[in-house]
């Protein structure tokens, strides 16, 4: 009864619960207040000051920007005739993406188009470098019957496409290649070194030659356009587009017509011809032989196929021009004679008794002249015009190593010429500090004596060579070679390049320029001239000339006929020349390997050049 009175006089405070339920009334409020505050500030803010991030977000999300290829610049020869075009072909396109199984995919393929098992390994090589959702080309120029058979069963086969594109074609085929080079889809590296800007993973990119060298004046400018798309990602219409801009045209220097004489000339020969214009160094004619088709490279090779030619004896690949690498022989021996004579070693006067051999002091090994029996008395014209080995190996010994160096360099050997093409090499002028730094051993008299013909360390490319006779045909003036004759642009305006010369050769005693060009007109128009029989008669302009042979093995005896080696082991027959004389039109150089007819090959491309195509009548030659 106690307990049940205790708890009926308990009384409510009804004044405290509503002071406690309005303070719990306030903190929520401030709570809220806050909070909405909060989000008040983060919208003024994002509105304010994110406005244009979030709207570009915003528009990703059905906008795309899809690049536009520009179409790449062609390429000519100094006539106007196509050396590179781009051709409209149909390629059959796969999109990863949109396809559950590939390989059920190119088996229904093949029901209705051809695909070889090559055309699959470029595929798979090829699906690397492209995005899923990119069209990854699996067959190259189909015909129209296959288009229009794929179009009837295309709803077998989603995901595969047919498009057009412009693809690269070479119509000279193997007789441009080594200058012109070819194209191939840009590889990871090539991408990843290039401006993202300019390039897509499924573009090509110059691979070689002209190609290579002037990609970004050939490549153009993406354009882009701006395509509202649906939910299923399919273009619904087009917003904005910026046009691409097309790549610059490149002109070559070279005449496509000089360039096929030369290659027939060559037969089936291995060796390289290339021919200049001295006054400018404008290149005529490029001709490695043997060569190769650039066109199977616009698609992409199977690895078999590449290590097919990259293993070629015939080394169709090598550019001999700028990367082979050969003694001179006896094409170096004028050089020898105008540092001999411009530094007072010898004289016009100097005569020397050639018995066919030579000898250093104190030494019992004996060098041979290539003449069995010598050729007698002779100076430095004779020894010029009949390329005599004795005075050669004197005219060394007498200058030294050191001198012999310093000339040669002074006339671009053992550096690179600076022609427009990549991978040239340098060639090799050997020094006692070379041979120490790369072979580990002192230098010997016997070294100087080898070098004094042209053999042993001393190594050219034919481009230095060229360069070389041209700085003779000057008589001093020391052009750049180049490829390039102009570019013109998209609107048609002609651009025209500047190659500054090099530096010219400059001699005490100009005189000798004279002195060494008559001794080269008699290496033809003299009787006993190393090519008086082989360069022909009858020739109505004056030209200079120098010949060599070049041992590709150390014979048993010096006088082995080359017919009695087998036939990669004989000698490289070299041939230097310029005409005419007096104003030099021309300069060659010919390597034939293995086989001596540079001589009538330089006939042949003269004739043409000067008689044919610029008309030139009645020059007589100068009496040496």
């Amino acid at each position: 009864m106690m307990e049940f009175r205790k708890k009926e006089l308990r009384i409510k405070n009804h004044i405290r619960e509503n002071q406690l339920f309005r303070s719990r009334l306030w903190v929520t409020a401030v709570i809220t207040i806050g909070l909405f505050s909060i989000l008040c500030i983060r919208l003024f803010y994002l509105q304010l000051f994110n406005h244009e991030h979030y709207t570009t977000l915003s528009q990703k999300n059905i906008l795309s920007l899809i690049p536009i290829p520009p179409n790449r610049g062609l390429i000519y020869d100094r006539h106007g005739v196509i050396l590179a075009d781009n051709t409209p072909v149909f390629n059959l396109t796969v999109m990863p993406n949109r396809i559950k199984n590939l390989d059920d995919t190119i088996h229904t393929i093949r029901k209705y188009i051809a695909i070889s098992n090559d055309d699959i390994k470029i595929f798979n090589q090829n699906l690397s470098r492209y995005h899923s959702f990119d069209h990854v080309p699996l067959r190259y120029k189909l015909t129209e019957e296959e288009v229009a058979r794929f179009y009837v069963n295309q709803y077998q086969l989603p995901g595969v496409s047919v498009r057009a594109e412009l693809m690269r074609y070479y119509p000279q085929g193997p007789l441009m290649a080594h200058a012109v080079g070819y194209v191939g889809r840009i590889s990871p590296q090539e991408l990843k070194d290039s401006p993202s800007s300019r390039y897509l993973p499924s573009d090509y990119y110059g691979k070689n030659g002209i190609e290579k060298y002037y990609e970004p004046a050939l490549r153009g400018e993406l354009g882009t356009k701006i395509v509202e798309t649906n939910a299923r990602g399919k273009m619904v219409r087009l917003l904005d587009r910026v046009l691409p801009q097309s790549g610059n045209d490149v002109y070559l220097t070279i005449d496509v017509k000089l360039q096929a004489l030369a290659y027939d000339a060559l037969g089936e020969e291995s060796g390289a011809v290339i021919a200049m214009n001295p006054q400018n160094g404008q290149i005529l004619a490029f001709v490695s032989k043997p060569s190769f088709d650039p066109n199977i490279f616009v698609t992409g090779l199977v690895p078999e196929l590449y290590h097919e030619l990259f293993t070629s004896p015939s080394h169709p690949l090598y550019n001999r021009i700028i990367q082979g690498q050969f003694p001179s022989a006896s094409t170096i021996k004028p050089f020898y004679a105008l540092l001999g004579l411009d530094r007072g070693v010898i004289t016009t006067q100097t005569s020397l008794y050639d018995p066919g051999w030579f000898k250093l002091p104190n030494s019992a090994h004996v060098y041979h002249d290539w003449k069995k029996g010598g050729h007698g008395t002779v100076d430095v014209f004779k020894a010029i015009m009949m390329s005599c080995d004795i005075f050669f190996y004197t005219l060394a010994v007498k200058s030294g190593i050191e001198v012999m160096h310093a000339g040669l360099t002074k006339f671009g050997f053992g550096s690179p010429t600076g022609i427009d093409l990549n991978g040239e090499l340098s060639g090799n002028v050997p020094s006692p500090e070379w041979k120490m730094k790369v072979h580990h051993q002192p230098w010997f008299p016997g070294d100087t004596v080898n070098a004094g013909i042209g053999q042993g360390y001393i190594l050219v490319t034919p481009l230095q060579l060229l360069n070389g006779v041209s700085t003779i045909a000057n008589r001093g003036i020391h052009p750049r070679p180049h490829l390039l004759l102009k570019f013109k642009d998209s609107h048609h305006q002609v651009i025209r390049p500047q190659f500054e010369s090099s530096s010219p050769v400059v001699l005490d005693h100009p005189e000798v320029w004279e002195t060494v060009i008559q001794a080269m007109q008699a290496v033809i128009k003299n009787e006993g001239g190393t090519a008086y029989w082989t360069f022909g008669r009858n020739f109505p302009y004056t030209i200079a000339a120098k010949t060599g042979t070049a041992q590709v093995i150390r014979k048993k005896d010096d006088h082995t006929p080359n017919s009695a080696i087998p036939k990669e082991f004989r000698d490289n027959d070299l041939f230097i020349t310029f005409a005419p004389v007096e104003k030099p039109q021309i300069a060659l150089m010919i390597i034939v390997e293995h086989t001596h007819k540079s001589a009538s090959i330089a006939r042949k491309i003269i004739d043409y050049y000067l008689l044919e195509e610029h008309h030139l009548k009645n020059t007589t030659e100068t009496k040496p």
